[in-house]
């Protein structure tokens, strides 16, 4: 049984989703927020396994609410609610419900580690199943938000945070190869066939690069190729 969290600011959207969730069997709402900082504490008491964010939300705040309720283990100690600390366990996921395609915005929540996005208009199965897809580890993100995401990351200067470069050096040649690939834009089918390879083990070799850089998402790993230099911009 997968459970959820809702986070919408408007009542009746509340009511359709937990209605909409409800009715599928391994699906179950344990809370709803009407505010991404409200869901925040509500994470730390009731630790769902995803969260469904509306990003009318959008702004500051929810970027720092969805770093806090993804990545509770980066921030500094006395930021972090007593709850996470001892609960252990896996954060949340967080599935980010968009009406546009806001790739600046996504952009910044997936580097803050959101798991997925979803448009507002997909139909009541392609929620429930992008639900499944992040409970079960995987990035759910719309192909065609996909697509104007990597074209911003592309636009953006290239940095080298530090460490960066480490992480670079713990990918095998096979695996800088791929990633390389999946920052072209390709999908894991292309990405065989290019490299002679089953599309097992392409799905096998993005697995072990999103754990060697700490990402979550596929086009985090994409951000990870330009900032460390293994993607130049302008290629």
């Amino acid at each position: 049984m997968v459970s959820v969290l809702i986070v919408n600011d408007q009542s009746l959207q509340r009511v359709g989703l937990r209605m909409l969730l409800a009715a599928e069997p391994d699906l179950t709402v344990v809370g709803e927020a009407a505010s991404a900082a409200e869901a925040v504490g509500m994470c730390s008491a009731l630790r769902p396994e995803v969260v469904l964010l509306d990003s009318r939300l959008a702004g500051t705040d929810d970027i720092e609410a969805i770093r806090r309720i993804a990545r509770p283990a980066h921030l500094p100690r006395f930021l972090q609610a007593p709850e996470a600390t001892t609960a252990g366990g896996p954060p949340p996921r967080v599935l980010v419900l968009t009406s546009t395609t806001h790739e600046r915005h996504a952009y910044a929540a997936l580097r803050a580690g959101a798991a997925g996005f979803l448009l507002t208009n997909a139909a009541p199965d392609e929620l429930t199943a992008a639900i499944r897809v992040v409970a079960a580890g995987d990035a759910a993100i719309t192909p065609t938000l996909t697509r104007a995401l990597i074209d911003a990351v592309r636009e953006q200067p290239t940095v080298r945070p530090a460490g960066q470069e480490a992480g670079l050096d713990t990918l095998t040649e096979r695996e800088r190869d791929v990633l390389a690939a999946v920052a072209s834009g390709w999908s894991n089918t292309e990405i065989a066939v290019r490299l002679s390879i089953a599309p097992t083990t392409v799905k096998s070799h993005v697995s072990h690069i999103l754990a060697k850089i700490g990402a979550r998402a596929r086009v985090q790993a994409v951000a990870f190729a330009y900032e460390s230099g293994l993607i130049r911009p302008a290629a």
